[in-house]
């Protein structure tokens, strides 16, 4: 097996609380070994002995002055001593390296690839708005948009098939930029439902009505703030049943299964003989923008969500609230 050089004089290291320096290789050789405990697979990801691992471990010891692993022959286990020095490493190490690719980022310029998507055909035009600006800001960054589904929309922002995605607020768990759109909320109902002709409703009708719900799979706070469970004054909501997709909950509610608080985009996007849009007077607007994952926060990313709010200025005012 190779094994990696290390422990040269000039190797750069961190600083454990305490004030003792340690070397970059001993950080790494001890944090992958309290994350495998096991000498054996900590050599192999490393591409050293288990020599040069016990060697590291035993230094590291002596210089600490206590135990960092309980080892038996059959069992390695961290000491609470060796718990807290790695809880305090990890996130050192990781913001060492964050600071190091953002650098590296900033040398090199906004350049390579960035995709971005939509979620709802109705946030498109503002999203290729700002595709347009951000490409004529950095003809070196090649844009790539795709769509969305609500079914994937955070799996595609996790797992890095898309790097921003224009969604509705709230979408927690991501990093967020400022509202580029709002809308007043309207209450989609049957198109011969008691609540049709209404030229208003108020939230306090989400009570009186099975409302359909959103798939699984989107957050909490946004059902909470499109299908809540109480009334303002507190009445509890019943649940319809949920939709797939967008055009299914619309279809719920055509077949009356259900009412459904929405944007009055869906009006103008949606519009459907057996649907009517009542405007709910009591709703605070919903607000739209780009959202994206915090450890994806690169300069693209930055340079793409300021060509989008220079893109796209006061566009509330457009939609009327």
């Amino acid at each position: 097996m190779e094994e990696t050089p290390g422990g040269a004089g000039g190797d750069p290291g961190t600083t454990v609380p305490g004030g003792l320096p340690l070397e970059r290789h001993e950080v790494e050789i001890f944090l992958t070994l309290a994350e495998e405990l096991h000498f054996g697979r900590t050599a192999e990801r490393l591409r050293v002995t288990t020599g040069r691992i016990s060697q590291v471990i035993r230094k590291l010891e002596r210089r600490i002055g206590a135990p960092l692993f309980a080892r038996t022959s059959r069992v390695v286990r961290l000491t609470p001593i060796g718990r807290q020095l790695a809880d305090d490493l990890t996130p050192l190490v990781a913001g060492m390296t964050e600071a190091v690719r953002r650098a590296v980022e900033a040398g090199r310029g906004v350049t390579g690839r960035l995709r971005v998507a939509f979620l709802g055909e109705w946030t498109a035009p503002t999203l290729l708005r700002a595709v347009n600006l951000f490409e004529r800001r950095h003809p070196e960054c090649a844009v790539e948009v795709h769509e969305a589904q609500l079914a994937n929309s955070r799996a595609s922002l996790v797992d890095g098939s898309v790097d921003l995605l224009i969604a509705s607020f709230p979408f927690d768990g991501m990093a967020c930029g400022p509202p580029l759109l709002a809308e007043r909320r309207l209450l989609a109902v049957p198109a011969d439902h008691p609540l049709a002709g209404a030229e208003s409703v108020s939230l306090e009708v989400l009570a009186d009505h099975p409302v359909v719900q959103y798939p699984a799979v989107t957050s909490t706070a946004f059902k909470r703030d499109r299908t809540p469970d109480r009334t303002p004054s507190g009445r509890p909501v019943p649940k319809g049943p949920a939709g797939r997709t967008f055009a299914e909950m619309i279809s719920l509610v055509a077949l009356g299964r259900g009412v459904l608080p929405v944007g009055e985009h869906t009006r103008r996007y949606n519009p459907r003989p057996d649907v009517a849009y009542v405007p709910i007077h009591d709703a605070p607007p919903i607000h739209r923008g780009l959202v994206w994952l915090e450890s994806n926060t690169t300069a693209r990313v930055r340079e793409f969500v300021r060509a989008a709010t220079d893109a796209n200025p006061a566009r509330q005012a457009d939609e009327g609230v």
